[in-house]
């Protein structure tokens, strides 16, 4: 099993990225993907997810508006389009993948992102 982060990058606030999760060696399209982050210090959150299927998605708050989850099962491709970076979005982003009824629950290593001047 693998997922595999990419896109992170140092970035201007006000500025865009737009983080990929390569998967591959399991049933991607039957797991809930989803992109957390850890900022120094702090505790890993969730920041969005998106169910199997890609028909519901949600968000924490603090990025509703101005980020995207989006999927394509065919590629076995998870992405989080993010908009109007702000310095509080710097930390470490990971994928993950859930599938609860197997207790299945999968992590990539991380991509940096950075926010600032």
């Amino acid at each position: 099993v693998q997922l595999v982060e990419s896109g992170g990058g140092l970035v201007q606030p006000g500025g865009s990225l737009r983080l990929s999760c390569a998967a591959s060696g399991f049933t991607f399209s039957s797991y809930v993907m989803s992109w957390h982050r850890q900022a120094p210090g702090k505790e890993r959150e969730l920041v969005a997810h998106i169910t199997s299927a890609g028909g519901t998605t949600n968000y924490v708050d603090s990025v509703k508006g101005r980020f995207t989850i989006s999927r394509d099962n065919a590629k076995n491709m998870v992405y989080l389009q993010m908009n109007s970076l702000k310095p509080e979005d710097t930390a470490v982003y990971y994928c993950n993948a859930k599938r609860a009824a197997l207790a299945r629950d999968y992590w990539g290593q991380g991509t940096q992102v950075t926010v600032s001047l």
